[in-house]
Order: structure tokens, then C-alpha cells, then sequence
């Protein structure tokens, strides 16, 4: 308590000097004098509260609290919570490459990164970690796995695992090592010609990432590529900035960024030689496709350099740096926005003003204004980067979404694959008829619900009847309508049992194939990868495109 209050008056006092410094600047007179209130309150709080008050949490709620009226992007990052970033911007910690998630009370193995120590010493997906070095974690709750499992590279960690279908608890032994979550999970060739690359994320190494990957697959006789940046959600700019120069010349701009601090202004440019600037590309993006991989499909899209197929990106045309703070803490701050070659910024969301319920609009389509790639092709700013080829979003079921919330779908892969110690590749996996009927049969005791689009759409129609005084007139007439379109489930299974079937399909093999069988098994109905199969089929379509004359 003393040195709380040591360390409180010192602030005080520290401010006290600031507040004659800034004096003379009406701005920074406002800054010091809140500065001021802000201790002196929690001097006082420190003080009389009737309860012992916890200063790091307290600070820490008041920061968030504050940063929260600003964007989602300017964080801060206590002490304890350094470790959590560096594995965010480097991709890299030390421990066994397993996720894992509480579910009903349990510690489940919810994925597992391909060659990593976990997946080396046996762990299957739906295991349940039990204990961890002697620590029983259905007892001690309070205990958090993800810490446990994390050590010292070349560091033994002792693993209890209950496993479906195995009678008694199952021990390992599992060597931690240097875990590197991949920029780049997939890559492969979609036919003889075609080569496919899947980017999820930006972190330090996925320039290099890309570039082996693309290097390997011309190797392989690759002639057109498809790189896939959807549900990316960005990250490092230096390493859009390094992604796009593989495609376009050296010295070509790239990205500015235009800052509050104005010697923080900067246009990048391509720092290297290329490694293919006339191989036919196509990106793949979605609404889920953000900042970095907004950069890298607006410039290919503004040098027309390739084709964007899919759903118009998310928007975030915004750029943050780290600071360092005192205490080894850190803030991720956002420092300007960035505009890409054709002069647009893509950002979609005015976070600096908000509505009465603190909510956030979109840019509105009358205020966009009007930009030209390298060809003439006409393009628009604030509203993330809209695809040249626009593909339907693939809405899943009402029944698809509750089995999937509810973990069945998960839950009957670790029951098939306690059954099936091995299935066919990935490619090749098929459920049979009666495969599909035993999972029906099994869901009967399962606990799940759900409401249609149309019974809400009826709902609403009712509430809508009854408030103008329509609905006594068609009462019956709407009673007969609602038992039509009253959903059951086993009605549904049958009438959605493709798409059900599909979605089972899919997550057996995760299970058993981790990552790369996952995308493989996707490969075979994913409608944007048609869509640039079909298109590089059609090359004169493709060469329209870029020239704006399709």
C-alpha cells in the first residue's frame, strides 16, 4: 500500500511538471489537467475504498474502456500479455502446436498444426488434455492449459489424454519445440497447369512463405495461380508490400501512407526484382479479406495484373504502429490511413465519428468517389476492394448452423474416427448412404433447435399483421401457411442431406488430414475456385477483364 501511494503522488507530482510545461498550449493544458484528475482519483480510490482495489486491473479496465471509443485496432498490451502479441506478429511461440477449448467443462484438442509436436506424438483432434506435468485440470479449473503447455524449446511435457473409444486414460510424453503457425497452410497445384496458394495470415515470414511456395510451383510446370487471401485478416504491411512485388516491377509504388505525423508519411515501392509479372492470376477475396490482404488485391487489381473473384473485402484502409510503454507494456495505435496506386483508400468505416448507440456506419455509396486502374478500369474508394468476378456468398442452413454450433458435427468425426482408424485420402472420402443414416440414427438423443428464415420472415409478418389490424382477417389462412412451413428436423435431414452430408465429410477429414486435407476436400465444391478454374479456361475472358472491355 505504501508503495501504491509512493508511486501515486509521484505521478501526481510528475504531472504537476507537465501541467506548467504545456500551460502555454491550450491542448496540452487539457491533457495534463485530466492526467491530474485521473491520478489524484485514484490516489483517492486507493485511499477510502472500503475494499482492497487491484491497481493493474483497474488501470487496465479504465485504458481498454478509454481506447474502445477510438477503433478496434488500437490496443493495449500488458506485461503479462507481451508473449500473446510476439506469437501474433512472428507467428512463433514455444510449446506443443495443439489449440485447445473448453467445451462442456473440458479441455478439448480443438486443431492441430501439421509437423508439430503434437501431431508427432500421436495427439488426435477431440482428445481431452486431462493433466498436464501432474496438474489435473478437471480439479484445478483455475488452471489455464495454454500456459501449461508452453516452455522451454527442447523442454518434456507430461501429457494425460482421454481419448473416444479408448477405455483408460492415454499418457505421452511430448518434446516442446519452436511452433511456427504457418503464413502459408496450403499449397498444391489444382490441375496440370493451374497452381493454387493459400495465404491466412501476414506475419514476418510470409513474403518468403509465398515466394517458395511460388518458386516450387512454377517448378512443378504451374502456369496460371490462384492465390487465395480469403478470410485473411491482414497483418504485417512490409510484408503485403513484399507479396505484391513478386507480381509487379521493381520500383513500382505500391502503397502511402498519409499519418497525423506528418514525417511519418511514406510511399512503399517494390524494393526487388519480380518473380513472375506475366503469369495469369487470380485472387480470391471475401468480406472477411482485410487490411494487408486489402493492399495486396487492390494493387494487383489497380496495376491490372490479375482477376478478383468472390465478395467485395471488408474495408479496414487504416495502419497501426507499436510504442513501447513503460513497464515493458505496449500500444497498437493507429497512425494513418493508406491509399494504394490508384489513388483510392478502401477504408469503409468512419470510426472517428459514432451514432447515439455507439455504433459505426459505413461509408455511403454516394459519397465514394470514382478512381482508375492502369488500364482505365474504373474502381471506387471506401468501401473495401470490390472483386472483378462477384460470386455468390454460400449461406449455410438453418439446421447446418445449429449442428455445427452445437459441436455434433465434431462430435460424431471423433466417434467415426474412433471406428475408422483410416479412410481414404482426402480427395477421395465419401460417406456412404448408410454411413449418412447412421449419423441421423445417432443424432435422435441430440439436443439441438432452430429457426428458419421463414419462420422468421413469418414471425415477423404476424407481428406486422396484428399492429395494423390485419390479422384477424387472416388468421386462418396464416395458421394454415404456418403449419406448411413449420420446420422438422427429420424432414430437413432429408431434404439438406447433401449439403449435411458434405459438411460431415468435411470435418472427418480435418480430423484425420489436419489442414491440407481439409482444403483438398474443399477444393471439390468451393465456388470460387470454380469460378477461376472456369475463367482461366476462358482466357479471351480474362484478357477482357484486365482491358476493362468484358
Amino acid at each position: 500500500m505504501k508503495q501504491l501511494r509512493k508511486l501515486t503522488l509521484a505521478a501526481v507530482c510528475m504531472m504537476g511538471v507537465g501541467f506548467f510545461a504545456f500551460r502555454n498550449d491550450e491542448r496540452f493544458f487539457e491533457i495534463a489537467r485530466n492526467l491530474d484528475i485521473y491520478a489524484t482519483l485514484f490516489k483517492e480510490l486507493n485511499r477510502y475504498y472500503v475494499d482492497e482495489i487491484n491497481p493493474n486491473r483497474l488501470t487496465k479496465m479504465s485504458i481498454e474502456s478509454m481506447l474502445k471509443n477510438l477503433d478496434p485496432y488500437t490496443n493495449f498490451y500488458a506485461e503479462d500479455e507481451i508473449e500473446d502479441y510476439r506469437t501474433m506478429t512472428t507467428g512463433q511461440y514455444t510449446g506443443i502446436g495443439a489449440i485447445i477449448t473448453t467445451n462442456k467443462g473440458k479441455n478439448i484438442v480443438y486443431s492441430i498444426l501439421e509437423g508439430s509436436p503434437a501431431e508427432k506424438a500421436g495427439i488426435h483432434i477431440g482428445d481431452e488434455i486431462v493433466k498436464i506435468d501432474g496438474v489435473d485440470l478437471t480439479t484445478r479449473k483455475d488452471a489455464n492449459p495454454d500456459k501449461l503447455m508452453k516452455g522451454q524449446a527442447n523442454s518434456t511435457v507430461k501429457l494425460a489424454v482421454r481419448r473416444v473409444g479408448s477405455p483408460s486414460l492415454i499418457e505421452m510424453n511430448v518434446t516442446r519445440e519452436f511452433v511456427k503457425t504457418g503464413n502459408v497452410p496450403y499449397y498444391g497445384m489444382l490441375s496440370d497447369e493451374v497452381g493454387y496458394i493459400d495465404l491466412k495470415d501476414f506475419n514476418q515470414t510470409a513474403a518468403r512463405e509465398v515466394k517458395t511456395a511460388l518458386v516450387e510451383l512454377k517448378g512443378k510446370g504451374m502456369k496460371k495461380l490462384v492465390l487465395d487471401v480469403r478470410e485473411n485478416p491482414g497483418g504485417l504491411l512490409d510484408q503485403a508490400v513484399l507479396i505484391c512485388n513478386l507480381f509487379i516491377p521493381k520500383d513500382a509504388e505500391v502503397v502511402s501512407n498519409r499519418a497525423k505525423v506528418t514525417e511519418w508519411n511514406k510511399t512503399y515501392t517494390a524494393p526487388m526484382a519480380p518473380v513472375d509479372t506475366e503469369i495469369p492470376l487470380v485472387v480470391l477475396v471475401n468480406g472477411r479479406s482485410a487490411s494487408a490482404s486489402e493492399i495486396v488485391s487492390g494493387v494487383i487489381q489497380d496495376y491490372d495484373r490479375g482477376v478478383l473473384i468472390g465478395q467485395r473485402t471488408y474495408g479496414k484502409g487504416l495502419v497501426q504502429t507499436t510504442r513501447d510503454l513503460s513497464y515493458n507494456t505496449k500500444l497498437k495505435v493507429t497512425v494513418a490511413k493508406y491509399y494504394i496506386p490508384s489513388g483510392r483508400c478502401i477504408q469503409a468505416i468512419d470510426y472517428s465519428h459514432r451514432n447515439a448507440d455507439g455504433s459505426v456506419g459505413k461509408i455511403p455509396d454516394s459519397l465514394k468517389v470514382a478512381f482508375k486502374t492502369r488500364n482505365g478500369r474504373v474502381v471506387y474508394d471506401g468501401g473495401g476492394v470490390e472483386p472483378d468476378v462477384p460470386t455468390d456468398v454460400v449461406n449455410r442452413t438453418s439446421i447446418i448452423n445449429s449442428l455445427n454450433s452445437k459441436g455434433l458435427f465434431f462430435d460424431y468425426a471423433l466417434k467415426y474416427r474412433a471406428e475408422h482408424p483410416t479412410i481414404k485420402p482426402a480427395k477421395e472420402f465419401v460417406l456412404s448412404d448408410a454411413d449418412y443414416q447412421n449419423f441421423v440414427t445417432w443424432l435422435k438423443d441430440k439436443e439441438y433447435d432452430y429457426t428458419t428464415q421463414v419462420e422468421k420472415d413469418l414471425g415477423e409478418l404476424e407481428a406486422s399483421a396484428k399492429k395494423e389490424k390485419y390479422f384477424d382477417a387472416i388468421q386462418e389462412q396464416f395458421k394454415a401457411l404456418k403449419t406448411k412451413l413449420t420446420h422438422s428436423k427429420d424432414t430437413d435431414l432429408v431434404t439438406f442431406k447433401k449439403d449435411i452430408k458434405q459438411m460431415l465429410e468435411r470435418e472427418i477429414v480435418s480430423h484425420v488430414y489436419l489442414q491440407r486435407g481439409e482444403r483438398e476436400f474443399v477444393f471439390i465444391s468451393d465456388p470460387e475456385v470454380k469460378a477461376a478454374l472456369d475463367l482461366f479456361k476462358d482466357m479471351p475472358r480474362y484478357d477482357k477483364i484486365l482491358k476493362g472491355t468484358k
